[in-house]
């Protein structure tokens, strides 16, 4: 079976992965980036509390060895269901089966101010231009007469309180208090304000009343404004402004507001649902289609009974999935039946800060909150990591910032367009 997997996150990893090394199979993963990177830490780069290198992984190193698995550098166009054939930026591939593991981008809600003035938080890309944005206006604040306008460069708005959104917020209030006024002393007694705003009335909505108090009131306590059934309805001139009417002077508006799944020419207009997400069978087949499936954050399958608006847009959906599609193709050249997909939920948490976290586990109904829920969160991450070095690398990080509280990465790296584009 000739299998083209279009996007290496946890979904199309995880389905190559499981078919790595089986003759029944010659897998082909095309992505637009060369690495696989981990999203639920994408802030934490953005932060300047890791590297990178930290967070991701060559694709041809992660599949040095297997011998039916080949990666392709490119960008998906457009697909030719009756053909069997997909067009990307560089070239054809034709297919026996494709499948769509394309994850979602960052949702604007159409709110054009805000998609060309605000700092987005869903590529690694986007967590390096973060980091280098807020850093130089740190710079600017140091050495500008006007105290609105230091103010301005030094606060920060998080639009969207779900876990990245309070993650964030967690972080960048502990380091204004601790490292940055190591670092800025003439900034010192400079005002500034950590703001969170998020629509509906309470913080990390899919999350217990227990954790979405904690986490409020741990916010509160480090110095966050959280604004709570209040959406962001405009960026413009530095002001913020909210749905309420009330206005925010800033420069920095972070939005982890919400997702968005891309769509794609020659997929049937009716086989996408809510948010633009591919409709899938029980068998993660897209609805309307012979040969094509979709998993992870751009599939939606309303046949899981626990789950019958569809599942979260959350790691362990997209693992799970990539898992048990791998088993059916399995069973497809095997002859054996195919199992419909149902995910176990294994719980869900968030980071608010040092020593500071809530978990939530479904069975049995469990609730943590404090430094054993900080270290569960550390646990998991950790090792959800794709590498052996990737861990090392975080763990050697974040032991560093713990026991020092500080972490030497502020540096603002760009690439100057020293020399013309040329084709390779």
């Amino acid at each position: 079976m000739k299998i083209i997997i279009i996007g290496g996150g946890f979904a199309g990893i995880n389905l190559a992965e499981e078919l790595a090394n089986n003759k029944n199979f010659d897998i082909t993963l095309v992505d637009k980036n060369n690495y696989n990177f981990f999203p639920p830490l994408i802030y934490q780069v953005g932060a300047a509390f890791l590297e990178p290198s930290s967070i991701s992984y060559p694709f041809r190193k992660l599949f040095r060895g297997e011998k039916n698995i080949q990666f392709r550098l490119a960008e998906l166009l457009s697909v030719k269901p009756e053909q069997n054939k997909v067009i990307l930026s560089n070239g054809e591939l034709e297919y026996d089966t494709l499948v769509f593991a394309t994850g979602a981008q960052t949702n604007y809600f159409g709110i054009e101010s805000v998609m060309k003035n605000a700092i987005p938080m869903k590529t690694l890309t986007d967590a390096i231009e973060m980091r280098n944005t807020l850093l130089q206006r740190m710079e600017k604040a140091s050495i500008s007469n006007s105290s609105s306008e230091r103010k301005k460069l030094l606060s920060i708005v998080v639009a969207g309180g779900g876990p990245t959104g309070v993650e964030v917020s967690g972080m960048f209030a502990e380091m204004r208090s601790g490292i940055l006024r190591k670092e800025y002393p003439e900034l010192a007694k400079s005002f500034s304000k950590i703001y969170l705003v998020d629509g509906s009335d309470s913080l990390l909505g899919s999350m217990s009343k227990k954790s979405q108090k904690d986490t409020e009131d741990n916010l509160k306590k480090l110095g966050v404004a959280v604004k709570l059934n209040s959406r962001v309805t405009d960026y413009k001139d530095d002001t913020v402004h909210l749905s309420t009417g009330e206005t925010i002077q800033t420069k920095n508006l972070i939005w982890a507001a919400g997702v968005i799944c891309r769509t794609f020419e020659g997929i049937p207009e009716d086989s996408y649902g809510r948010g633009k997400r591919m409709k899938a069978d029980a068998f993660n087949k897209v609805i309307g289609t012979n040969n094509i499936y979709a998993i992870g954050d751009t599939s939606i399958q309303t046949t899981d009974e626990a789950f019958p608006d569809g599942h979260p847009q959350v790691a362990q959906v997209a693992i799970q999935q990539g898992l048990r599609l791998a088993k059916n193709f399995k069973n497809m050249v095997a002859n054996k039946p195919l199992q419909p997909f149902k995910y176990k939920d294994k719980g869900s948490m968030a980071i608010i800060g040092k020593n500071k976290a809530v978990v939530d586990i479904p069975k049995p109904k469990l609730h943590f909150k404090g430094f054993i829920a900080w270290l569960a969160w550390l646990f998991v991450h950790l090792m959800s990591l794709i590498s052996y070095r990737n861990r090392f690398a975080t763990f050697l990080n974040w032991m560093v910032a713990y026991f020092s509280k500080d972490q030497p990465l502020r540096m603002i790296i760009r690439p100057e367009n020293r020399y013309p584009k040329t084709d390779q």
